[in-house]
């Protein structure tokens, strides 16, 4: 009960102190999002990274091997190189890697082309500047 009009003994918050508070809520959570996504990207080129160094690691084993490049990626899963194609990261599908075919030698008829580098179909830029097609 009130005496005479006193409100001392009232509590809560006004709703300045609340738009102020959801404010700087507000600003916590859209610096925290914009690196959010910054990880996320980094993350995923850490993978492409990494995934294109091992398939290139295969390739070079497959041909120390067999004396030959493969004729495609598949190869290299099919004979156990790779337990399977790995996924793009950027892209998110194992199709869109692109390959780079090593030249026919006309002096040796009995070599036949085959891959010798791989590359990420994505398209866009990685955060160092470069193209993921240049990696």
């Amino acid at each position: 009960m009130v005496k005479n009009g006193n409100t001392r003994g009232a509590r809560g918050f006004t709703l300045i102190e609340l738009l102020v508070v959801v404010a700087i809520i507000g600003i916590i959570v859209t610096v925290a999002s914009g690196q959010y996504r910054k990880s996320i990207q980094k993350a995923k080129e850490a993978v492409l990274k990494e995934n294109l160094y091992i398939m290139r690691v295969s390739i070079d084993q497959y041909f120390a091997d067999k004396g030959f490049y493969p004729s495609d990626l598949y190869a290299l899963a099919d004979e156990s190189y790779l337990r399977k194609i790995p996924d793009d990261p950027i892209t998110q599908s194992p199709d869109t890697w692109v390959t780079t075919q090593s030249e026919f030698d006309d002096r040796d008829i009995s070599t036949e082309p085959g891959i010798i580098d791989v590359h990420s179909g994505a398209d866009g830029v990685g955060m160092d500047g470069t193209s993921y097609a240049d990696w």
